[in-house]
């Protein structure tokens, strides 16, 4: 029995549990950092397993590390399970009907990400039990990548230095592997306190934080034009003073991103929008405070991982989706305008090579390109998988689990991450993976060339972009 016909064998004997591992997650839907039952639901499952499991895991509640094996080389899996605010959506429902107004909600797929990747450790680990490769395999469940950075904080502790190789997916629309970078990101909320007066009777007693905060936006919007052309600024406002006209604000917030190809451009961006959050206090004669919330680097793909990972999609191919599923499909491509099915879908023609038209007329991607290496350009997002990267070689795919130009953090993505097209995709993933891992493990020059691309592409080795905990916040 090959390789291939091993694990499309035991896939099919795993593919309940796996699945059933993703549907609790999704009906758990827990937001970053809270994501106690989900946690928990996928640390039983790897014991049930056999894995050993550590929770608690780099002193983060809902990290969790799980290992199996005694020798050879040590592979990884990168798992996630937290959810988005209020993207509540019956599962399967290819209209808009939410389930708990208000609730959180699967809006980016990572119960499919944990569950898929919790399917690819446990495929592995029988083909080490069985003899048929010599390794050892280890899972991460790492907590709020949204808005949380989890892996950074996992990456802070040593956790993924010893590896020789890591594995990992995203739910998509499209099947590729990833080529590109990411942009690195910080975010950092910048309070400002002033004085509070009669808006009438005294303003000139009063110091207005809000005046500082609306400053601070303009600064920054001039900003940009010496900015290099690839990083990025926005902004949200966490606390506008109050809603009294007639009292001038003596308190006032933002929630800045600040993004930049490389995270040491990004961590000097950093410093420089301090500078205008300083500026804007100066003016006027507030005081201005800042606390990073999180941070997290940008990716840095690895080659020959990259390879790998390509000829096993090609091999095990694109999810087999039935007539049952592409009708479903078309219902939810009907109900995003073609526009914005082109605009999703940016990313992956740049990773796959392909053009939006490759993709028209198709209702559920087909397609299994070739791998393009391409690190000088990055996505227009952020993902702490990057810290992952600075630490161990990386690579990661993508598997269509959805209609094709479905965008992240939708009500759409939450509906398939509980359908049958998403069940197909979870489980080719878990198979692509660890067919890819699987021939790492078993070839050494492959993982010693992994390795000494990784260590040209870090030669300095890993920085944490987030700020010690006595460092983590500033002031005027």
């Amino acid at each position: 029995m090959t390789l291939v016909e091993q694990i499309q064998l035991l896939a099919q004997q795993k593919e309940e549990k796996i699945w059933q591992l993703n549907q609790k997650v999704w009906e758990y839907a827990e937001l970053n950092w809270q994501e106690f039952r989900s946690a928990e639901a996928t640390a039983l499952a790897l014991e049930e397993e056999g894995f050993t499991v550590t929770r608690n895991a780099a002193n983060l509640p809902t990290a969790i590390v799980a290992h199996y094996g005694t020798q050879g080389p040590t592979i990884g899996f990168l798992g996630e399970y937290d959810a988005l605010p209020g993207l509540s959506q019956q599962a399967g429902c290819p209209e808009h009907q939410v389930l708990e107004t208000g609730a959180a909600g699967h809006g980016c797929g990572h119960s499919m990400l944990g569950a898929g990747a919790f399917g690819a450790a446990v495929l592995l680990k029988e083909l080490i039990a069985n003899g048929t490769i010599t390794a050892q395999v280890e899972f991460f469940g790492c907590p709020a990548e949204e808005d949380g950075a989890g892996k950074a904080h996992m990456a802070r502790e040593g956790l993924f230095q010893h590896l020789d190789a890591i594995f990992t997916w995203h739910p998509d629309s499209a099947n590729h592997v990833m080529g590109t970078s990411t942009l690195a990101v910080m975010g950092v909320e910048y309070s400002f306190t002033g004085i509070t007066a009669h808006a009438a009777g005294a303003p000139y007693a009063g110091r207005s934080a809000l005046d500082a905060a609306e400053l601070m936006n303009v600064g920054c919007n001039y900003l940009r034009e010496h900015m290099i052309p690839e990083a990025k600024l926005h902004y949200a406002y966490r606390d506008t003073g109050g809603t009294a006209p007639n009292v001038v604000p003596a308190h006032a917030a933002l929630h800045y991103y600040i993004r930049a190809p490389k995270v040491s451009q990004m961590l000097e961006l950093f410093q420089r929008v301090n500078k205008v959050a300083q500026g804007a206090a100066l003016m006027t004669e507030t005081q201005v405070k800042w606390k990073v919330i999180d941070a997290c680097s940008d990716f840095i793909p690895n080659r020959p991982l990259s390879q790998l990972l390509a000829e096993s999609l090609a091999e095990l191919g694109a999810p087999a989706f039935d007539e049952q599923d592409q009708q479903l499909a078309k219902k939810f491509q009907a109900t995003i305008p073609e526009r914005q099915q082109q605009e999703n879908l940016s990313n992956s023609c740049l990773s796959s090579g392909l053009r939006y038209a490759d993709y028209q007329g198709l209702a559920l991607d087909n397609h299994t390109p070739a791998y393009i290496h391409q690190p000088q350009h990055a996505e227009m997002g952020s993902t702490d998988v990057g810290d992952a990267s600075y630490c161990a070689p990386t690579a990661q795919c993508y598997l269509a689990c959805c209609a094709l130009g479905t965008g992240g953090h939708t009500w759409q993505f939450t509906a398939q991450s509980n359908s049958s097209i998403g069940k197909k995709g979870t489980i080719q993933a878990a198979k692509v993976m660890a067919l890819a891992a699987a021939k790492a493990a078993s070839s050494p020059e492959q993982l010693a060339l992994a390795k000494q691309e990784f260590l040209q592409d870090v030669p300095n080795g890993y920085t944490c972009p987030l700020p010690a905990p006595e460092q983590k916040e500033g002031e005027q």
